[in-house]
């Protein structure tokens, strides 16, 4: 027998493997009104009414107004998209990889016989998944002995499906499989009850992707759908997209010319040009600056470092897939770095610490590489080399949650600076199985929950996420269009300390281990200064803007003072240029705003006679004539204060 809680109905005893559909009957011979249930979440995993449940916990019932529903209709939906390409193209034809969900929506990776699916074909496949909805077949679960399903999928041609049988699902781990119609899936679930019940989506795109992500293996067709209940969900989603791709920081970067990417040089490898470096520099600039102001120690570390450093750290057991190669160097093997964390802490422990100095905050901008697959390399978003805002605090066990406090803090208070006022935390705990003792997970799970209820902010818990080593915190932004990007990362570390035996002398003159915790703010710079592009369409906030204004003369005879009028405020501090090119001055006009530069100074006759500029902005227009103290007052306010406005 199992124990249940159910969320508004309280507590029950069930026979083990009861289902959410046995459950709802009784539920109903109870007198209980339950309406629209199609599915549920049981201890924090969404299932369907057909799962077997086989343990205690608490179970909530969910319809399509509770967010976890998305997960059964967007599985359903890759199901749903399955049967539809075996319908136009033949069962046998086509062989069935994997189709989970996504963030909002979901992807099957499909072989297909003789055919190369196109986008043009996208609206044929929509249709006939129009046709498999309309036809609301019930979607039902079942069991198979594991040489029986073997058997089955091997007479069906499915070789993908038999070799996640044969090679990722363990022996004695029960085999289940999904029917709708006279399609049939190998699927763990879950899923909507029929296939009537789903709701709007469309397919949107297509990549290749390795059988199970090996170069040596197959390359399969992946095609990507999005899913929502409504259709008015589903166009606001369209919509977003299409905005992403005005606001694709590739194609901004290019025409502003901020960085590139050059394939002599190498792929994921940035270039930053002139005025990306300035954005970058004023970025990095603002970063030492509050970390200093806030007790931390910059530190500078080498691109490369010996292999034993990394045999002591893990990396090389657990990490080296994601390395460059080894160099050999006098007989010694050396890598680049792929993380710097080994850096830190050899710095720390370059002397004696006493419980009198800590705690010790060491931070760093500094650059790492990582081998990154060339089909996943993104712009700046994904790429091989890039620069972490890194740092490390060790302290002592009492110093824990006032550290964790001071670091949750310096993350909001550094990413509202740039205009992010939106967020979402997440809590990962401690997973099955993990290094460190009972109270050190304890100490650090409890100072991570306390630092985010402290500054009044909602999270969500993900039980059992954390890393091996230790729990943490995510930190995701909202961006302008309503895109949520994982930017901070708070995350308790109780591996290196022991595997480079780091510790400290105590009050009582023993030694003791401390407790240590990587955090990055940004995540790399790299990353960071991509969304900010996307956020901000390239109209970045003055005192980011590479070119803050530009000095635009009405006709060449007013050049003279259109540099007049640039040396001022470039001696004032201020980035500033002249349109010195014979075109029309409404032509120069135009070419600034596409430029995304803040400000316009439009010199002529007038404004030569009486010392000032016509300003315009972009989105304000003419917003009005200013003396050139004036305009450089507005401007240093502006720039102080890092507005978003102008």
């Amino acid at each position: 027998m199992i124990k249940l809680y159910i969320q508004k109905f309280g507590e029950y005893e069930f026979n083990d493997g009861i289902t959410i559909k046995d459950i709802l009957n009784r539920l109903k011979e109870d007198g209980k009104k339950v309406k629209n249930i199609i599915g549920g979440v049981l201890n924090g995993k969404v299932i369907d009414i057909h799962t077997p449940i086989k343990e205690n916990g608490e179970l909530k019932l969910i319809t399509k107004k509770d967010k976890e529903s998305l997960e059964l209709l967007r599985h359903s939906l890759a199901h749903i998209m399955a049967q539809a390409l075996k319908e136009l193209y033949g069962d046998k034809n086509v062989h069935l990889g994997i189709g989970p969900t996504t963030e909002n929506g979901f992807y099957y990776d499909v072989e297909v016989e003789g055919k190369r699916i196109s986008e043009e074909d996208l609206p044929v496949i929509e249709e006939k998944m129009k046709e498999i909805i309309n036809r609301n077949c019930e979607i039902v679960r079942e069991e198979l002995p594991r040489e029986e399903a073997i058997k089955f999928f091997e007479d069906k041609k499915e070789i993908y499906k038999v070799d996640i049988i044969k090679h990722q699902i363990p022996e004695g781990e029960p085999i289940s499989i999904y029917k709708q119609c006279d399609f049939v899936d190998l699927c763990r679930g879950p899923h909507i009850p029929s296939t009537g019940e789903a709701g709007a989506f469309k397919l949107v795109s297509l990549a290749g992707a390795y059988w199970r992500g090996k170069e040596g293996n197959p390359m399969l067709q992946r095609i990507y759908g999005v899913a929502f209940w409504t259709e008015k969900e589903l166009k606001k989603y369209l919509h977003m997209l299409e905005e992403a791709k005005k606001r694709d920081h590739r194609k901004i970067g290019k025409e502003l010319e901020l960085f590139i990417i050059d394939e002599d040089v190498g792929a994921g490898l940035v270039l930053w040009l002139p005025k990306g470096a300035i954005i970058r520099n004023e970025i990095e600039n603002e970063w030492k600056k509050e970390h200093i102001k806030r007790g931390y120690q910059l530190v500078y570390t080498p691109h490369v470092g010996r292999e034993n450093l990394w045999k002591t750290s893990g990396h090389l057991d657990f990490y080296r897939e994601n390395m460059f190669p080894e160099m050999q160097i006098e007989e010694d093997g050396y890598f680049v770095k792929p993380m710097n964390c080994p850096f830190h802490v050899q710095i720390y422990k370059s002397k004696q610490r006493s419980y009198k100095e800590l705690p010790i905050r060491l931070a760093e901008l500094g650059t790492v590489y990582r081998y990154e697959r060339s089909g996943v390399l993104h712009g700046l978003m994904r790429v091989r080399g890039f620069t972490q805002d890194d740092a490390h605090i060790i302290c002592t066990e009492e110093q824990v949650e006032n550290e964790i406090k001071g670091v949750l803090n310096l993350v909001l208070d550094t990413l509202k600076s740039y205009g992010f006022n939106e967020f979402q935390i997440f809590l990962s705990t401690r997973p099955e199985k993990s290094v460190g003792d009972d109270r050190m997970w304890e100490v650090a799970t409890n100072s991570l929950k306390k630092a985010i209820e402290d500054v009044g902010l909602d999270y969500d818990i993900d039980e059992g996420g954390g890393a091996f080593y230790g729990p943490k915190i995510d930190v995701k932004i909202k961006d302008a269009i309503g895109r949520m990007w994982q930017c901070s990362t708070i995350q308790f570390d109780f591996n290196l300390p022991e595997r480079f035996d780091m510790y400290y002398i105590g009050e009582d003159n023993k030694k003791h281990r401390p407790y240590m915790i990587h955090r990055a703010i940004f995540g790399s710079i790299e990353r960071f200064i991509g969304v900010l592009l996307e956020h901000y369409a390239g109209l970045l906030p003055l005192w980011l803007a590479p070119i803050q204004a530009r000095v635009i003369p009405i006709s060449d005879a007013h050049l003279p003072y259109a540099r007049e009028v640039k040396k001022k405020l470039s001696e004032a501090g201020l980035r500033v240029d002249v349109d010195e090119r014979n075109e029309r001055m409404n032509k120069k006009i135009r070419d600034a705003e596409l430029q995304k530069i803040p400000y316009m100074l439009v010199v002529g006759d007038k404004e030569w006679q009486t010392g000032t500029v016509s300003v315009r902005t972009k989105k304000k227009g003419n917003i009005g004539v200013y003396t050139i103290d004036e305009f450089i007052n507005k401007t240093r306010k502006l720039i102080e204060e890092k507005s978003t406005e102008l």
